[in-house]
Formats: structure tokens, sequence, C-alpha cells
């Protein structure tokens, strides 16, 4: 995951995104767990509203998909 230069929160496969990042398993359970907790927020430093958790949900399923 990585907050760009311009606020937007993105997955980054790579790694190598310009950014402030973390990282998160490609599980569901730890997402979950990182976006209930605020973790991932916190990590971010930035506040995710619903929109940016459904569509982190949605960047998810299409990661999983590609396996």
């Amino acid at each position: 995951m990585v907050r760009t230069p311009q606020g937007k929160i993105e997955i980054d496969p790579t790694g190598k995104a310009n950014g402030r990042g973390a990282y998160l398993c490609k599980q569901t359970s730890c997402w979950e767990k990182g976006v209930k907790k605020e973790r991932l927020a916190q990590a971010l430093k930035v506040t995710l509203s619903s929109e940016d958790v459904d569509a982190l949900y949605a960047s998810l399923q299409a990661e999983l998909s590609k396996a």
C-alpha cells in the first residue's frame, strides 16, 4: 500500500511507488485487521473513508484474481 504525494491510496505490488508505504499480506484477514483497527490509516498517516476502504477491497480482489 502507498499513499501517493497527491494523497491517493493505492496498492503497490512492486513496493517502489513514491509516497508513504505500508506492507500488508495478500490475505483478506490481514486487510480486515488493518482497516478495522485503523492500523493501515495510522501507518499511512491518513483517514480512510468508507469509499477508500471499498476501493481498496476491490483492488485486493483484483490482485488476488491475478494470482
